[in-house]
């Protein structure tokens, strides 16, 4: 991605993007979609602004496959579309939030070859929305070891961290250090090329906000598990909420965590998700709850600052919410996963 000529077009682009909002699902939708099978699904989404991609790939795909393939396809279109009408800051501030999918990408690979997945499950899970091309991403999916998805990697930002947490990969086990690596060097880059005035103060606040919700996520699920575990090789920095150091006391102590962020700044956005914490047997409705006071924030954000880059990030998750949404109920349905079940899937607001 390289940065689009002339001023910045806020005016432009949120107005483009308050048309985009509103075709997106409504919470009454996913209610709908929960009874249908995916056949029936991918009819609903057909009626709808996803009719293209499902048009399109209905004659190679069906089932779930088609409603994976004609969601990725469709959540790639409209962030580049964002990129096609944004100019100069602004393309470059959406350009690199858009890096997001960079990360999951190369940590979706990595899972998959963890796993042992086949080919075709991990490429359902990529989002093609981001800096690295189809070529690229498909020798990543061909690589036959995490040495060499590194390796293919090398022109990147996510090379030289992915090799230094590499050894303790190898000593652990397990992907945690991986995963972590590419996180980190993701909020890094995006803090650290920011330069932050009257027009990008709003910006910040999200950014820092979407570290602390997810510094917050890990805190509570080390305190939740017991598991011996350093807490600082979850901890992302950037965020307001923690330091490594807090992270680390609080980590062990369960009633302490919840209500230093019960009392935070964040204590009112996020209430109702720490109660839900403390009800569930799992961290499931509390992530989920998370996730909604996320975008809840955001759209704040929106709200208050309408001609900054605050509304065109908070319609990135809203339609990241409408495809997870989306696609959690195919699988569940495919899965033979109760309404109820499913139902503790999805981001609700």
């Amino acid at each position: 991605m390289s940065a689009s000529p002339g001023g910045s077009n806020p005016e432009y682009v949120t107005t483009r993007v308050r048309s985009r909002r509103a075709s997106l699902f409504s919470d009454d939708d996913y209610r709908k979609l929960v009874r249908m099978g995916p056949a029936e699904i991918a009819r609903f989404m057909e009626e709808s602004e996803y009719e293209r991609e499902i048009n399109a790939l209905g004659a190679r795909h069906s089932g779930v496959d088609l409603i994976e393939y004609a969601l990725n396809r469709n959540l790639a279109k409209h962030f580049n579309d964002l990129l096609d009408w944004a100019n100069g800051r602004l393309y470059d501030l959406i350009a690199r939030y858009l890096r997001k999918f960079d990360a999951w990408n190369v940590k979706t690979v990595l899972r998959g070859i963890y796993s042992d997945a086949e080919r075709e499950d991990v490429e359902n899970d990529l989002i093609r929305a981001g800096e690295l091309d189809d070529r690229l991403l498909d020798r990543l999916l061909d690589a036959g070891s995490i040495e060499e998805v590194i390796d293919l990697l090398d022109r990147t930002m996510f090379a030289d961290p992915l090799r230094e947490a590499i050894e303790e990969y190898e000593d652990t086990g397990v992907l945690v250090p991986l995963e972590n690596a590419v996180d980190r060097v993701f909020y890094e880059q995006l803090l650290a090329e920011l330069v932050v005035d009257e027009a990008t103060e709003t910006y910040r606040e999200f950014l820092e906000a979407e570290i602390d919700f997810r510094n917050a996520r890990n805190a509570l699920r080390l305190a939740r598990s017991g598991a011996d575990v350093d807490p600082s090789e979850y901890y992302i920095d950037g965020g307001r909420l923690f330091s490594a150091g807090e992270l680390n006391a609080l980590a062990s102590n369960l009633d302490e965590l919840v209500v230093a962020i019960r009392e935070s700044t964040y204590g009112d956005d996020l209430d109702s998700a720490l109660d839900e914490f403390e009800e569930a047997d799992s961290l499931i409705s509390f992530e989920r709850a998370l996730d909604a006071a996320l975008l809840e924030y955001s759209e704040r954000l929106g709200f208050v600052h309408p001609l900054s880059v605050a509304p065109i990030i908070s319609y990135i998750l809203a339609k990241e919410r409408e495809v997870d949404n989306i696609r959690a109920i195919a699988r569940g349905r495919e899965a033979g996963l109760s309404e109820s079940e499913i139902e503790e899937e999805l981001v609700i607001l």
